[in-house]
């Protein structure tokens, strides 16, 4: 897998200048959900580099990450003359730059595509590392393929059109980033304003967010070992997401979230993570995400989520785990009890 470039940008047409000549091309695609088509487009559809760009509209949030969108975009790049030259630039959220990847990955068995993520959470995530995928039979991310974007610009100009919640929700990852990496980082997220939210530390906390995942998925592109840091609290938090989507859909941060609430207690009971480092993150996350409401009996129905987690291996649910801040445990298993206490933790923290 060919690694990506990952542009920190302070002038947004340079940079999709310099991204699109490292591409051969013969026709520019720009793919975006109706959100981003209406607040973000507006910000690179007058640049000279996108002038004959064509254009592709999905619906919004994560109900559209659906097969029925990725064939939509694939008829609209086919119809639109796409070869296997053409390219493919994504401009949204993590369902926008995770699908359309997936979408140029597999179109004409793969064409350049170049990410533009407008959210915190893209750009911490979903867009940075070669994933992409759709959500298929209420599993998230179920059908995918490891791909890489030739290149990722991110721009923080996008960060001033997103609500708490969206920022809230990127954050998240951030936090995770900082729990897998050292002390200090984890002790700046835990310390910064998240009600009130200063842009210009945010920056430079973006950027060293992006380089611990970039640190590890260089290591490890596909995901065979310590690429496994990265899931922690997504093995409980996809299933909270996944859940959500049966009642109330949730955006992927406040699942990551609650699901590193649950994940940590784990630490705590299995790798000896230590308990006031627990409570504080535990803390935290209830103060600015709440939590959602899940009673004892929705437990089973969870736990089946869990079972379905890419990570597992021969139906063992598999989590990675904390023995400290940056001490990192993957491949680690729980009993069903222990599970069980630790969504009783989640409830009651």
């Amino acid at each position: 897998m060919n690694r990506q470039t990952v542009v920190i940008s302070e002038d947004l047409e340079q940079s999709l200048v310099e991204a699109v000549s490292r591409c051969e091309h013969d026709r520019i695609f720009i793919l975006a959900d109706e959100t981003t088509e209406r607040c973000c487009l507006p910000v690179v559809e007058g640049l000279d580099i996108l002038k004959d760009a064509r254009h592709i509209v999905i619906g919004t949030t994560d109900t559209h990450k659906t097969l029925e969108s990725l064939a939509y975009v694939w008829e609209k790049l086919g119809t639109g003359g796409g070869t296997r030259h053409s390219l493919l630039i994504n401009i949204g959220g993590g369902m926008v730059t995770d699908l359309g990847g997936f979408a140029a990955s597999t179109f004409k068995r793969g064409i350049n595509y170049i990410n533009i993520p407008t959210t915190l959470l893209a750009m911490v995530d979903a867009s940075v590392g070669g994933k992409t995928g759709i959500n298929f039979r209420g599993l998230k991310n179920e059908i995918g393929v490891f791909s890489n974007a030739s290149t990722v610009i991110l721009d923080t100009q996008f960060l001033k059109t997103l609500d708490a919640e969206n920022i809230c929700s990127g954050y998240a990852e951030m936090l995770k980033h900082g729990l897998i990496s050292n002390e200090r980082m984890w002790g700046e997220l835990m310390n910064f304003d998240l009600e009130q939210p200063n842009l210009k530390p945010l920056i430079r906390m973006v950027a060293d967010s992006v380089a611990v995942k970039e640190r590890i998925v260089t290591e490890d592109p596909t995901e065979k070992g310590i690429r496994k840091a990265l899931n922690l609290g997504h093995t409980v938090g996809h299933a909270f997401e996944s859940f959500a989507l049966t009642r109330k859909p949730v955006l992927h941060g406040y699942a990551v979230a609650w699901g590193l609430v649950s994940e940590l207690y784990l630490s705590c009971i299995k790798t000896g993570f230590p308990t006031d480092k627990m409570h504080q993150t535990a803390s935290f996350i209830k103060e600015h995400y709440g939590k959602m409401n899940i009673t004892c009996d929705d437990y089973p129905t969870l736990l089946e989520l869990m079972t379905h987690d890419k990570k597992n291996v021969a139906g063992t649910i598999n989590f990675t785990l904390l023995g400290g801040i940056g001490d990192i445990r993957i491949n680690q298993t729980a009993t069903k009890e222990e599970i069980y206490e630790s969504l009783d933790f989640y409830r009651e923290s």
